[in-house]
């Protein structure tokens, strides 16, 4: 678990991507744009008109490479996999715990707990790099009111309970998230989190953010051998991968919101690279969606310490390891599942 493998994203329209021996190669209209060894990714995501060989299926899934089939606005349409590892009884054990109210309860109080007091760090460090900035006694209040509601989720008895409270702590969050953008504030006005469509630049960007997030959870779910569909906070439902959906929880604050607001604070997006659709919904032009998915890669390949294990690892590889230690935990290995909270 110490290899960082790449995820190839591949955003050109009527892209064709085959199998080249042990490689995979990218054509558009018959001229090779690119070719890299299988062996060195950990999945393939492809964006809109994209389309993918039969035989790079069949590899793909033999040597365990997901394929992921997105729209050009980053919403999830399939996923192509091979055999999924891992041991039965994990899996006997995943769905037994998911249906239990207490077990449930107990996952998702520290899933939660983990997810608010990360949004906490997210608004104190924003405090911190920028004092200057207007509505600073807001975010402070939202922090103070965030590490109330940690507190309350900590000794809360049941998951309706727990989802309550993590939905309060959002508002409470993305109250003052339009606060935390400093820079090109005309064109990237928050006032609220909405999606299916985003009806704006910065949601656009986050629930573009947050889909790749998704993958990346799925992905570490089916590489545990564990059921990314059957999860312990989020209710089961035909085709919501509920595990997945779990995992990214702790991560949002700290992977996606923190870099949302880099990418519009040091202007690497812009306003005009955001287009407003028929529907009413807003996406990214391909030049964006390019620099977000540059960025977004950069950021997984930087080193961190695990505040758990102790060790250090890359930001890719969180995801895997909070996984892992969940599938511990399912085991019966690890008392509770450890959370990440971000320091």
């Amino acid at each position: 678990m110490k290899q960082h493998l790449n995820t190839l994203f591949v955003t050109t329209q009527r892209a064709y991507l085959s199998q080249y021996g042990e490689a995979v190669q990218v054509k558009v209209e018959d001229e090779t744009k690119l070719q890299l060894p299988l062996h060195t990714l950990g999945g393939i995501v492809c964006f809109g008109h994209v389309n993918v060989s039969p035989w790079l299926m069949s590899k793909c899934a033999e040597l365990g490479v997901a394929i992921s089939f997105l729209s050009e606005q980053g919403k999830f349409l399939a996923r192509v996999v091979g055999f999924t590892p891992g041991n039965v009884l994990l899996r006997r054990e995943q769905y037994r715990r998911a249906d239990q109210e207490g077990a449930c309860a107990a996952i998702a109080r520290n899933l939660v707990a983990a997810k608010i007091a990360n949004a906490r760090t997210v608004l104190l460090r924003s405090v911190r790099d920028y004092p200057d900035a207007e509505g600073r006694p807001c975010v402070e209040q939202a922090a103070a009111r965030l590490a109330a509601t940690v507190q309350q989720v900590e000794v809360a008895a049941g998951v309706d309970l727990i989802r309550g409270i993590e939905g309060e702590s959002a508002n409470i969050y993305f109250g003052v998230f339009g606060y935390l953008i400093t820079a090109q504030r005309d064109g990237f006005r928050f006032v609220g989190r909405n999606r299916r469509p985003p009806l704006d630049p910065v949601n656009a960007l986050l629930s573009f953010l947050y889909a790749m997030l998704g993958h990346d959870a799925r992905a570490a779910c089916e590489a545990a051998g564990l059921d990314s569909q059957v999860g312990f906070l989020h209710r089961d439902r035909p085709g919501r991968p509920g595990l997945a959906l779990d995992l990214i929880e702790e991560f949002r604050p700290f992977l996606a919101d923190r870099l949302a607001l880099t990418l519009i604070n040091r202007q690497q997006v812009r306003p005009d690279g955001f287009r407003k659709m028929e529907s009413g919904g807003v996406e990214m032009d391909d030049d964006t969606r390019k620099t977000v998915l540059t960025a977004y890669q950069k950021r997984k390949q930087e080193t961190i310490t695990h505040p758990f294990l102790g060790e250090e690892t890359t930001v890719g590889l969180l995801i895997h390891l909070q996984a892992r230690l969940l599938a511990r935990h399912l085991r019966g290995d690890l008392d509770a599942y450890p959370a990440f909270v971000w320091k």
